[in-house]
């Protein structure tokens, strides 16, 4: 069997290995490292749809521009210019109320003078200044409704529905919003522990940069990200495709990493992959050391595509999201050519609607053309639009991990694991997070741990919750 020796493999080719690739490389160059990847197209879940003159996600549409780690990815990648926004300020979302569209401002307090709850809600609100925390490990519905009264719910709901296409009563609030929940046990309330927050953030950053952040993507979708980190890893010769890993070995050497085609030997060994797949690797190489839980559960979602001339009455922003009690037949849907330029041909429109998610499942077996009618029908209920002149079905292979029972107990254990290995890393999607952003800071903490040989402390933020 053909052995290669290297100072670091990664294992999975998505946005989190590449960027540990790149993260290592721009810090330590002389790191002899390679990626491993299964496919023949590097990016895992980021896939970009472009047909007909329609450009569209298979997976994440975007991230926030808040994110000094992912700022730094796009300029190794060289995309600065290629870079397209569509700011929160300006850009609005809706949650679908009562059977309407109601718009969200970002801000909380011209929150408080819409006319979304009524004004004992909007009260209840303030509660939260001296409500004691929840023991043990609530729901995000049980937290919500503890901290901030029932009539915040279909608006949490929205959140993790638009997020993690989850159920607010089997998501965790520890999981899901572990800074939060930091914050409300050093403070005793969240608006207190917010404020204070924001007041150290300030004094931190002086004349930083203020306002909301902008929703980022590329004039050629989100593809582009990994397509540049993948070709600049390429000609350096630190990516191979089509390498499926069949088992891991700890040895005196360092990690073996085994596959049809030979073996890898290397002293650091990164496992950036999803959640599931990571730990089924893990489980069989140290059986020592199992995880508390064999897997978590994943939601598959589904996106609907549909092009409309200028006859579409389709509102300002970003689109819609729908709580679970609308019982509608679509979570949400995205005004995609509103967001960025580019979406769609001349003179249309383009919606992509999600179907699916962790409560409905069953709605992934329908035909496309049943879907497409479904799908015209609820959002012909909502907004007044023609008979779509294009329509696909876009069936993603890859779940959102749900972060739900358990899920803080697994995380304990990576950190355990680490401990005992730390020249074991396991980063990827669903691992502190579902989002770019997530990801892309999991991948700079695991490459500065490499570079400096050393295991630096996992650290714990407070995430802002924008609709």
């Amino acid at each position: 069997m053909k052995s290669l020796q290297y100072d670091l493999c990664i294992v999975g080719g998505g946005l989190s290995g590449l960027s540990v690739a790149s993260f290592v490389g721009h810090q330590r160059p002389e790191v002899r490292r390679l990626v491993l990847e299964q496919a023949t197209t590097p990016g895992g879940a980021i896939t970009t749809y472009n047909e007909s003159g329609y450009l569209a996600e298979w997976g994440p549409h975007g991230f926030l521009d808040n994110c000094a780690e992912s700022r730094r990815l796009v300029e190794l990648a060289g995309l600065q210019h290629a870079v397209t926004t569509a700011p929160l300020g300006r850009f609005v979302r809706y949650v679908c109320l009562n059977g309407r569209l109601q718009c969200i401002p970002q801000k909380p307090l011209r929150i408080l003078r819409e006319p979304l709850m009524p004004w004992k809600g909007k009260l209840r609100i303030l509660a939260d200044l001296w409500k004691k925390p929840l023991p043990g490990e609530p729901t995000v519905a049980q937290w919500v409704e503890h901290r901030f009264g029932k009539d915040l719910l279909p608006f949490a709901d929205a959140v993790y529905t638009g997020t993690y296409a989850g159920d607010i009563d089997r998501l965790k609030i520890d999981a899901v919003m572990p800074g939060v929940r930091e914050l409300e046990h050093k403070h005793g309330s969240v608006i207190r522990g917010v404020w204070q927050a924001r007041r150290e953030a300030k004094r931190r950053e002086g004349t930083g940069r203020k306002g909301l952040p902008a929703m980022t993507s590329f004039n050629g979708g989100m593809a582009m990200l990994p397509q540049h980190l993948a070709a600049d890893l390429s000609e350096q010769g630190c990516l191979a495709f089509g390498n499926q890993v069949q088992g891991l070995v700890r040895d005196e050497q360092g990690w073996r990493v085994l596959m049809e085609q030979g073996e890898i030997i290397c002293r650091h060994l990164v496992l950036a992959l999803p959640v599931n797949q990571g730990l089924a690797l893990v489980a069989a190489a140290l059986p020592s050391l199992p995880p508390p839980l064999p897997a978590i559960p994943e939601a598959r979602i589904l996106s609907v595509l549909l092009g409309f001339d200028t006859r579409a009455c389709i509102p300002f922003g970003f689109g819609y999201l729908a709580p679970e009690q609308e019982a509608r037949f679509t979570l949400g849907a995205l005004f995609s050519s509103h967001m960025f330029p580019g979406r769609a041909p001349e003179g249309h429109h383009l919606v992509e609607a999600l179907v699916g998610g962790r409560r409905h499942p069953e709605r992934l077996d329908l035909s496309d053309d049943q879907l497409i009618t479904e799908v015209c029908r609820d959002l012909g209920q909502l907004m007044d639009l023609p008979p779509p002149s294009f329509a696909t079905v876009l069936r993603p292979r890859s779940g959102i991990p749900q972060l739900e029972a358990g899920y803080s107990n697994l995380l304990a254990w990576r950190q355990q694991l680490h401990a005992a290995h730390p020249d074991l890393h396991l980063c990827g999607f669903g691992w502190k997070g579902i989002g770019i952003n997530d990801m892309v800071k999991e991948a700079a903490r695991v490459a500065e741990e490499i570079c400096t040989h050393g295991v630096a402390g996992e650290s714990t933020e407070v995430k802002g919750v924008y609709f």
